[in-house]
């Protein structure tokens, strides 16, 4: 299924360059904790993203079983009681880099913002977030850090919790594109 889904990513993207900068390995770091509760936070280290460096078009998929937490009940909890992620598998980004050269890249990063839309939860939202780019020797780099509203997706907080999970979910985002 997720390479199905990749496949069509890919294929779905925009443009027809064959210059097209893949990851499928980027990581997606969530963090929705409280102070002086538990740590509520998530990796995922297998996001697909795909660049098209001539566009600046942008796209990502996360297969939401892949986050992992220090918990496994809190991990449980996320997939079958925030998430659902039987009924959305996945969350999806795709957008682009507002004025993107990649050919003035270098090894020392240069702030972009990245507009678009992220689906998550059945949901769709337009985003606009700031992003570091850089060319290091590996590929190209995206490094963000920004948050969304858990309300915003219809992701509900149950009030027996509400006050050890923050509706306000900081987003980590590490990626090298090849």
């Amino acid at each position: 299924m997720k390479k199905f889904i990749l496949i069509l990513l890919i294929v779905s993207f925009t443009g027809n360059s064959q210059e097209k900068k893949i990851s499928k390995s980027g990581k997606i770091t969530f963090e929705a904790s409280v102070p002086s509760f538990e740590e509520v936070k998530a990796v995922n280290s297998n996001v697909t993203f795909v660049l098209n460096p001539v566009t600046g078009e942008i796209a990502s998929l996360a297969i939401m079983k892949g986050f992992r937490f220090k918990v496994a009940l809190m991990e449980e909890h996320f997939n079958e009681n925030y998430i659902e992620s039987d009924q959305y598998p996945k969350a999806a980004f795709k957008g682009k880099i507002e004025n993107f050269d990649a050919k003035s890249l270098t090894e020392s990063p240069k702030e972009f913002i990245i507009n678009g839309k992220l689906e998550l939860h059945g949901k769709s939202k337009e985003i606009s977030i700031r992003a570091r780019i850089s060319r290091p020797a590996s590929g190209i780099s995206i490094l963000s850090n920004f948050s969304v509203n858990a309300s915003d997706f219809n992701i509900m907080i149950p009030s027996v919790v509400k006050s050890k999970v923050s509706n306000k979910i900081n987003i980590q985002i590490e990626t090298i594109l090849k």
